[in-house]
């Protein structure tokens, strides 16, 4: 549908004043668009349709003397040089289906005849005219779907792709930097370069621009999907901009000719140059595109909450939805159930990935669930997949991504793997692409701690052993405490005796996201992916560059009737599997979607698909509820991802504070959540039961995966130009999170992280200011005089191969070093700090714990026992916020030039009755049922003390708070010896059954024995090796490398 709504004179002050300009507005389902097209262009479209129409006629004339020459058995050696061929520019359209193919000329006449009278007087003949022609030929596909009238109309396939968003500018522009498209002919030089080459440098080639809100794109034709090049906006640095502190995407060139009109577009570390025909077409495209790339509500290219490249999502109903993992069963199971309903596209970024991991246990009846297995059945399927590996340096890492990459690629064409970043081009060796993201056809993504490898699959149980191997096969039974690989390939043998060393167990924590955080994550990895194409491999053809999907929410002005008829155009759409020509990363048919329709009777009344304004000045009541319709989400993805002892919805009131260490213990019901400040018993601890009456019911096992929620979210990143190549030097936004959400806390923080490497303001040597954070909202607690509580779960020992005293264990003690400096050691540590001002009351503000475990390694054998590595990177804040995803509290996740790390906050939006402090407290419900299913998996109630000396007594094993220095350690090392004739690297190994008095006391109040664990919560060792500086000493190799790459 096009309507005329504006006519008036051109502003130039050549002849070309008395030309009319005419605004028209053009309408296909919901996407609408404005031209502004003067009578010449009419004109010169008139003409160009009159000559493909002769030349079809010609064609068609040719074909029939053709026919009648070969019935008289004399033209059957006829050869094709004979035949009309079309110019560059009139190549052959979709089949005809009328005879009509031109407008005819007393139509065009009126609308390009001079006009010298008055505007006001020949306005609504020129009105008149112009939209009696655009009638003539809207109404014909077969005009319309000419190359002449999508350059007039600004219209290509990628124009009305519900996924890239509103339709925006098109058009032809040369360009010069991209690889030849087409053989040179002469439009791209002058008529001297036959003899002096004068152009030789500069060829310049024509192509089509495809305006979206968040890219621009550059196509060989409007007939064309595949992009040749591509600019993604984002977020820019405000020097970027002109004056007065703005900031802009693209800018007018100067050009030595003054015939040559250009214009710079660039975003990310790149600028590209683009040339038009006209001054007015490179004005044109400089206004667009800026902006299309800065106004609300995404704005790309400027900063969101938190300096985060995404905007916040959720804060009206736009189907963002969120649900939590605990563990490598949960989420192994949940990826492997989307894996196996994608339909078009996957994309994967991961530290580490192992083709041959078993996504479900046991792995002998579940081979039809290794990763390998599954990708390479929906790449049969036709489904796209795109991995995206951390190209490690071989001498630190032994993750082998080359053998990844090969394996992967074998599998299936359709499989496209790329490693970076290239060490020696980027100069990059210390860091790393530290992101775990999945992502199945831009509805649902995973991020978290998971990696898709070896070691990372467990249980609520945390299992250290298993002979005969039923659940960790071959390389998958993993301590990395005693021993790394040295390869990956022969993945079903045992790098580990099972029956003397256990394996460590895996905690970590994952999440689902659904809606447009989904696709905001996805933005991410396409960004990344074609970063990593231009490094690594930009003229390979079978690595494309992609384009990242809109989220487009309906307007509320659509009437009900409209809005059936979009949502069903887009589910029709979107259950459309992409073939191999199709353009990979769209989900659209591109053979069911014509440039452009005949007009319908019912006229087309759908505006703009646009992103909802603001709740504050939008009128509630006019709102779509989007709810339960999430946009362009096939039905059959719709199901809440779960286990089968999970119910989806299930609140926290119907999940149990479960004591599995000890089934037969009865849990006090009366006891509640003691988050205030403890009385002057210190055995009155924070990990107490949270069952109050009505609040916690009684259930079955242990929660694995939390209800699907509406939520608000918003993504963030840790990234920097050479990882992302952003326009920033590097965004920061999880780091800003973190530092302020801790410092809007009301009642607690609650972390669990793989590391705790922080610093004060005054700290040259940290720069990431989390501490300074923690210890600010905990200072201000004490002098408020309020209940506040920070609780952090750490790893007891750095994941690494070596024992704290082995030479070649410097690593781990650099990172104990820091560590330690981080929580109690030196100024610059936090309980040190805060027990300058509030002495042993620090004790009531901020504790610190680890996880543990034990078991038998076969029948009849020894008991042994292992951390709990607490790999998971989250935080819970006042049981309402929590941000989740792959960033360690160190320099290397958060401050942005080091690793890339994503991540994503979520706040809730539905709630449930709880308690904070003994009074009522409304928390949220992702927030809540996480923190609940966390603790009911680490707790055995009032145990950590306990828990920690029947280990220290039991085990003898390492860290603990005896040990203060590299002789003690070495004595208790042969001591232990001593007593067994075998034990592990962390001495975990145990001896008999001890009574013998602890420091003095008479006898211990329990019997030292294994029955008495309840739980896995043991106290993190703060004064283990205390006594001892363990920073590497000069004779190691670790004294040479820069400090930044333990923290």
């Amino acid at each position: 549908n096009a309507t005329v709504v504006d006519v008036a004179r051109s502003e130039r002050n050549d002849i070309s004043q008395f030309q009319l300009v005419y605004t028209v507005e053009l309408c296909y389902k919901q996407f609408k668009w404005r031209l502004e097209k003067k009578a010449s262009q009419v004109l010169y479209l008139h003409f160009s349709l009159k000559k493909r129409a002769l030349l079809e006629d010609l064609q068609e004339k040719q074909e029939q003397v053709k026919e009648w020459l070969q019935n008289l058995g004399v033209g059957e050696h006829i050869g094709a040089t004979g035949a009309f061929h079309h110019d560059d520019d009139q190549e052959e359209t979709h089949p005809s289906h009328s005879t009509r193919r031109d407008v005819p000329s007393k139509a065009a006449l009126p609308v390009i005849r001079p006009t010298l009278g008055r505007l006001s007087s020949i306005s609504l003949r020129a009105m008149a005219a112009m939209q009696d022609y655009l009638n003539h030929f809207l109404g014909s596909l077969d005009i319309v779907n000419t190359k002449e009238v999508c350059k007039f109309l600004e219209v290509s396939k990628l124009s009305f792709v519900p996924e890239y968003g509103p339709k925006c500018k098109e058009g032809y522009v040369l360009v010069r930097h991209l690889p030849e498209i087409h053989p040179v002919d002469q439009t791209s030089t002058c008529f001297c370069c036959k003899w002096l080459f004068c152009c030789f440098s500069e060829i310049w080639q024509k192509v089509w621009a495809v305006l979206k809100p968040g890219f621009l794109a550059l196509l060989a034709d409007p007939y064309d999907t595949k992009a040749l090049d591509i600019i993604i906006f984002d977020v820019l640095d405000p020097s970027d901009g002109g004056t007065e502190g703005q900031i802009s995407l693209a800018k007018l060139a100067k050009e030595r000719n003054p015939l040559r009109f250009s214009f710079l577009v660039g975003c990310g570390n790149r600028v590209i140059k683009i040339r038009t025909k006209r001054i007015g077409s490179a004005r044109d495209w400089v206004a667009a595109i800026n902006d299309t790339g800065l106004k609300p509500p995404e704005g790309w290219c400027h900063g969101h909450r938190f300096g985060s490249f995404a905007p916040p999502r959720g804060i009206f109903a736009d189907g963002s939805e969120a649900q939590w993992f605990i563990d490598g069963k949960a989420a192994f199971d949940a990826i492997a159930s989307a894996i196996e309903n994608a339909k078009s596209e996957i994309f994967i970024a991961d530290w580490w990935l192992c083709p041959e991991l078993f996504m479900r246990r046991p792995f002998h009846s579940n081979e039809e669930s290794k990763l390998e297995v599954l990708l390479e059945a929906k790449a049969k399927m036709g489904v796209q997949i795109y991995v995206l590996l951390y190209k490690e340096v071989a001498l630190a890492l032994k993750i082998n991504s080359m053998y990844t990459k090969r394996h992967l690629l074998g599998l299936h064409e359709n499989i496209k793997v790329l490693r970076y970043p290239d060490h020696f081009s980027s100069g990059v060796y210390l860091w790393s692409h530290h992101e775990k993201i999945v992502i199945v056809d831009y509805q649902v993504c995973f991020l978290g701690g998971l990696d898709l490898c070896f070691g990372r699959y467990d249980t609520a149980e945390h299992r250290v052993h298993d002979f005969p191997p039923t659940i960790w096969p071959g390389k998958d039974y993993y301590n990395p405490r005693e021993s790394e690989p040295n390869s990956w390939e022969d993945t079903m043998k045992d790098e580990l005796d099972r029956q003397k060393y256990p394996r460590m167990p895996w905690h970590d924590v994952h999440a689902a996201l659904w809606g447009p955080a989904c696709r905001d994550v996805a933005r991410h990895f396409v960004q990344r992916w074609n970063y990593a194409k231009r490094n690594k491999a930009p003229n390979e053809p079978t690595i494309p560059l992609l384009l990242p999907h809109h989220h487009m929410v309906l307007p509320h002005y659509l009437t009900d009737a409209e809005v059936k008829e979009v949502l069903e155009e887009v589910e029709q759409g979107s259950e459309q599997i992409t073939q191999n020509q199709q353009l990979t990363s769209a989900r659209s048919s591109f053979q069911d979607i014509p440039l452009l329709l005949p007009q319908e009777d019912d006229g087309c009344h759908a505006g703009a698909v646009q992103e909802a304004v603001d709740r504050n000045t939008t009128d509630k009541s006019s709102r779509l509820n989007l709810t339960r319709q999430r946009v362009m989400e096939p039905q059959d993805s719709l199901l809440t991802l779960c286990l089968p002892n999970s119910q989806s919805g299930t609140s926290p009131s119907g999940m149990q504070m479960y004591d599995f260490a000890n089934e037969g213990t009865e849990v006090d019901k009366k006891k509640s959540l003691a988050l205030e400040m403890p009385s002057n018993d210190f055995h009155q601890d924070w990990w107490e039961d949270q069952e109050r009456e009505g609040q916690v019911s009684s259930g079955v096992g242990l929660g694995q995966v939390g209800p699907r929620v509406r939520c608000s979210c918003q993504v963030l990143r840790s990234v920097g130009q050479w990882s992302a190549g952003t326009s920033k030097t590097e965004e920061t936004s999880i780091h800003a999170a973190y530092c302020s959400l801790i410092s809007k806390a009301e009642h607690f923080v609650y972390i669990e992280n793989q590391f705790f490497v922080s610093g004060f303001d005054e700290d040259d040597a940290i720069s990431n200011r989390v501490l300074q954070a923690l210890y600010d909202r905990i200072l201000q607690a004490h002098i408020d005089k309020r209940c506040f509580r920070v609780i952090l779960v750490l790893p007891l020992l750095p994941g690494f191969q070596g024992g704290v005293d082995d030479a070649g264990a410097a690593t781990v003690r650099a990172i104990m070093h820091w560590q330690y400096r981080t929580i109690c050691r030196g100024r610059y540590s936090l309980l040190q700090r805060l027990e300058d001002i509030m002495g042993s009351g620090v004790e009531n503000y901020v504790s610190f714990y680890a996880l543990q475990n034990y078991g038998r390694l076969s029948e009849g054998s020894f008991l042994a026992t292992s951390q709990i590595y607490v790999h998971s990177k989250v935080m819970i804040v006042d049981d309402r916020t929590v941000l989740l995803g792959s960033a360690n509290i160190n320099d290397r996740s958060l401050l942005g030039s080091r690793d890339s790390e994503v991540a994503v906050v979520v706040e809730d939006d539905e709630f449930v009755d709880s308690y904070m402090n003994y009074k009522p407290w409304k928390a949220g419900k992702f927030a809540h049922s996480l923190r609940t299913c966390l603790w009911a998996e680490h707790l055995g109630l009032h145990q950590s003390e306990i828990n920690t000396r029947i280990y220290e007594v039991l085990f003898g094993s390492i860290p603990n708070d005896f040990i203060h220095s590299r002789v003690a350690l070495r004595q208790a090392i042969l001591k232990k010896k001593e007593k067994v004739s075998h034990t592990t690297i962390d001495l975990g190994i145990a001896h008999e059954i001890s009574r013998r008095p602890l420091n003095g006391e008479s006898y211990y109040p329990i019997q030292v024995s294994v029955d008495a664990i309840q739980g896995h919560l043991v106290a993190f060792p703060l004064k283990f090796m205390c006594e001892e500086d363990l920073r590497p000493a000069f004779k190691e190799s670790e004294y040479y490398a820069s400090a930044q790459v333990f923290h």
